[in-house]
This record gives C-alpha cells, sequence and structure tokens, in this order.
C-alpha cells in the first residue's frame, strides 16, 4: 500500500473539507477556498478532524492515483490554513525587478523591459537592496498556481551553467561548468 496514500489528513482549526456527490472536494480556510475533483475509483472519508484517502482496488493506476490525491487534498488544506512561498533571485549585472500592483516588471538584460502581469490569488512582492540580488517573492494559498507562475518567472531567464546569470529559487544549487581552457599553451 502506498505510503503517502495511507497517512491521514489532519484538519487544523478553521478549515472545512466538503465532499460534493460528483467526487469534488472542496477546502475552504482563513486564506481562501481550493476546489479537486477527485477520481471516481478514489473514496475521500472525512471523520470529524481527520481526513482519509482509499481505493478500490489494488490496481496500479489505483496505487498511483492513491498517493496523487491525497497529496493534492493535503496541499490543499495546508494552502488554506498557512499557505505557500517561493523566493526567486535575479543573479546577474543590471537586472532589476519591481512592482506596481499585480504587475511584475523585469529588466533581464534584454533590449525591452518584460511586464508579467500576476493573477490576483497570487501576492508579488520585490526587494532590491544595495550591493545584493534582487529578490521576488511570490505567496498564495494555492501551490499548484505558485509553482506555474514562479516557473514562468524563470523562464525568462534561466541561469546558464557557466556564470550562473538568470532567475534561480533562493538557496538552489546550480550545476557549473568550467568554461575555456586558457588557449595558446
Amino acid at each position: 500500500m502506498s505510503r503517502i496514500g495511507r497517512a491521514i489528513i489532519y484538519l487544523p482549526n478553521g478549515v472545512n473539507l466538503t465532499i460534493s456527490n460528483c467526487n469534488v472536494v472542496t477546502v475552504k480556510g482563513n486564506l481562501g477556498e481550493l476546489t479537486q475533483k477527485v477520481d471516481p475509483d478514489i473514496k475521500v472519508i472525512v471523520n470529524e478532524n481527520q481526513v482519509r484517502v482509499e481505493r478500490s482496488t489494488e490496481q496500479k493506476k489505483h496505487k498511483a492515483l492513491h498517493g496523487l490525491y491525497r497529496s493534492l487534498i493535503n496541499n490543499m488544506v495546508e494552502g488554506v490554513s498557512k499557505g505557500f512561498e517561493i523566493k526567486q533571485e535575479l543573479v546577474g549585472v543590471g537586472y532589476r525587478a519591481t512592482t506596481k500592483g499585480q504587475l511584475l516588471e523585469l529588466s533581464l538584460g534584454y533590449s525591452h523591459i518584460i511586464y508579467f502581469e500576476i493573477p490576483p490569488e497570487v501576492k508579488v512582492e520585490a526587494v532590491t537592496e544595495r550591493r545584493a540580488n534582487p529578490i521576488i517573492t511570490l505567496k498564495s494559498f494555492d501551490k499548484q498556481l505558485l509553482g506555474q507562475i514562479a516557473a514562468k518567472i524563470r523562464s525568462f531567464r534561466k541561469p546558464e551553467p557557466y556564470k550562473g546569470k538568470g532567475i534561480k529559487f533562493v538557496g538552489e544549487q546550480l550545476r557549473r561548468k568550467a568554461g575555456k581552457a586558457a588557449a595558446g599553451m
């Protein structure tokens, strides 16, 4: 049996989980509300403040879905109670990031400035300190949307392996390559 799927999800105070007859799980908390459609072969059972996810058979497909839906529901519960945060760092000379409401303005060494509209569910903040790389902080209760937005921002200038310039996650270790060997030996 799946170790992840078998684990019980505990609902914190202020979080409500409801299941409609169409197998749609809705989680409401103080940060927001999330919904997720669940496969009909997977059962979600709620007992007071505990949630269990069970599968109907031992087929490979059902085993995979068992762990998947347990993780998705757990992320929904954690998101509406605590929320999620991703920090990205702009490494490079002249790279800048500023925010105007939900509009992220990026200067990444191209001939133009990149304007990126952030959805209202995600809060964005750009901090630039003297002698430090600019840092973009994204906060949201929806982990999937937050990851998509962070991946899109990173795609504007992925870190290159020689000097490490680009947009990287804070704390991320990049694989570096050695440069050209000295010419004229």
